[in-house]
């Protein structure tokens, strides 16, 4: 048992470990958080869907956000366990890539990686925009285009069936 995940979603966890072969400490280590994409249920929900219908395989944060969490940026071969707007697991994901890039230098490549609406760079910015400045006044900080990015990739590892 991993003391980090709450316990709900042990037996997740432990699903996956059993399809591994059994429990490894290394995944362990490698457990990040538990994570929802969006910040209603409506779009909690969207967005995990996308991740399951492997049309999502990257997500944006705040790099603030990340160090005023205690967490600190997200880094390859890291584990998450996603879940719905119910906070019932879905799927685990293993970060495969995280670059730093101003809000306004992010890439019509990494916004279609990311997969929401269109897949365009202009529906990524317009949303994460409206998404950002909502992030940025619930902490009492200001959103500007310059806003450190942590644009991280990742994959799907669990449960197989939505698996790459």
């Amino acid at each position: 048992m991993n003391p980090r995940i709450p316990a709900p979603l042990q037996e997740f966890w432990q699903a996956y470990a059993a399809q591994r072969g059994g429990q490894d400490p290394l995944d362990d280590e490698r457990f990040y958080e538990v994570c929802q994409f969006g910040d209603t249920p409506e779009l909690i929900d969207e967005l995990a869907q996308l991740v399951l219908a492997g049309r999502k395989r990257a997500t944006a944060g705040a790099v603030w956000f990340y160090e005023a969490s205690g967490l600190g940026l997200p880094r390859p071969g890291l584990l998450s366990i996603v879940t719905d707007s119910q906070d019932r697991a879905l799927c685990i994901i293993e970060t495969t890539q995280v670059d730093l890039t101003p809000f306004d230098q992010v890439t019509a490549e990494f916004a279609a990686t990311e997969g929401e609406g269109d897949g365009s760079l202009a529906f990524w910015r317009r949303a994460h925009r409206e998404y950002f400045t909502r992030e940025c006044e619930r902490a009492g900080r200001v959103f500007s285009e310059d806003l450190l990015i942590a644009c991280e990739r990742f994959r799907v590892v669990w449960p197989l069936r939505f698996a790459g």
